[in-house]
């Protein structure tokens, strides 16, 4: 919690500083250059989130025109390559669509997130009271990256050569999002586990999200995070796998996704906040297994055991995996009883080698 009482926000990037970091070693300056600049904006932005910290977080003013209880309020500016934020307001609730793509593809992924906020689980927006939600698009020059700044989303461009438009993967905006609503309900620390749960919960929200607007099940999905966000040069389908954590890239310039899939595999590092980005593959994965047993939409129970946990008040700041997965154990009792349900989270988290009490 901030001074004033407030949420502590984070500030939360999609792409991991370990991958910026491996692309800015690169020798082709096409690539170094973009990702060099990406890092040091990243370190800008998360010292204004420390700053706002200790300083106490602004109130959010009521929007002119704010929309009925349960309706999203969105609002989308352009950065015009710069940095400063907001921005020029290009488009506002109910407006129609305009030529840049960009600007549609934003206000559609905060709309499918508040519809799935909504109608899934019965929250009227990230804050569960309305919050506007505000996006600044075109941001910076060849950035590489979004983020949630614990006030509003931020896309970047990409650099074209490596990484596209951050509004392509509509669970890229979803899973952004979704860090607030973490922030304003358990408010999980980023750092080592509970900030990979951080992570993870934003993954799982992420793909729900587009699974909820495609009308997949959970058979049907591809599981996958950040679809088309990477470059035809590269070789990788994703950012991340949930169904396979470990498989979503194996490039000469990024790499090899680094995430394990179970606690055998489980990586100790400083880097990345004790690895958030990195061991978030393991709830990730425990997630996909409860999901695919269940069948179906997964955003109906299984995404229900894990909202259930994040907003049930239980869910310490310092959760550890064991401490998560125990509460997804009892929600998905205390909801469902001694069933499929029950059984599949259990199991899902035996799977993944995390011990539930």
């Amino acid at each position: 919690m901030t001074p004033n009482g407030g949420r502590r926000p984070v500030f939360c990037t999609i792409i991991p500083p370990h991958v910026l970091d491996k692309l800015a070693q690169a020798e082709d300056p096409a690539l170094a250059g973009p990702a060099r600049r990406t890092l040091q904006r990243d370190a800008y932005e998360r010292t204004q989130r420390r700053l706002t910290t200790v300083l106490g977080a602004p109130a959010v003013p009521a929007p002119e025109g704010r929309a009925e209880a349960g309706t999203p309020h969105r609002t989308i500016y352009d950065a015009q390559r710069r940095t400063g934020l907001p921005g020029k307001k290009v488009r506002g609730e109910g407006d129609a669509p305009g030529k840049d793509a960009t600007v549609n593809r934003a206000y559609a992924g905060l709309g499918a997130t508040f519809e799935l906020l909504t109608k899934a689980y019965g929250r009227d927006s990230i804050d569960g009271s309305g919050l506007p939600l505000d996006a600044t698009v075109h941001y910076d020059e060849d950035y590489n990256n979004a983020f949630w700044n614990g006030e509003q989303m931020v896309f970047g461009d990409g650099d074209g050569e490596i990484f596209l438009d951050f509004t392509i993967a509509i669970d890229v905006i979803g899973h952004e999002l979704a860090h607030g609503v973490t922030q304003y309900t358990a408010n999980l620390t980023y750092f080592g586990q509970p900030g990979a749960l951080n992570e993870s919960v934003s993954d799982v929200f992420g793909a729900l999200i587009k699974q909820y607007t495609l009308g997949q099940t959970a058979e049907e999905a591809d599981w996958l995070i950040g679809a088309g966000l990477l470059a035809p040069r590269v070789t990788g389908e994703a950012l991340r796998s949930m169904k396979a954590p470990g498989t979503a890239y194996d490039d000469d310039v990024l790499g090899k996704d680094p995430q394990p899939a179970t606690m055998d595999d489980y990586v100790r590092t400083g880097r990345d906040n004790g690895g958030v980005h990195i061991n978030s593959g393991i709830p990730n994965h425990a997630f996909y297994l409860a999901a695919t047993a269940l069948g179906g939409n997964a955003w109906e129970k299984a995404g229900q055991v894990w909202y259930d946990v994040l907003t049930g008040g239980e869910l310490k700041e310092d959760a550890l995996f064991t401490d998560f997965a125990t509460l997804t154990v009892r929600a998905a009792r205390a909801r469902y009883g001694a069933g499929a349900e029950l059984d599949a989270v259990t199991k899902a988290w035996e799977q993944v080698g995390v011990r539930t009490l």
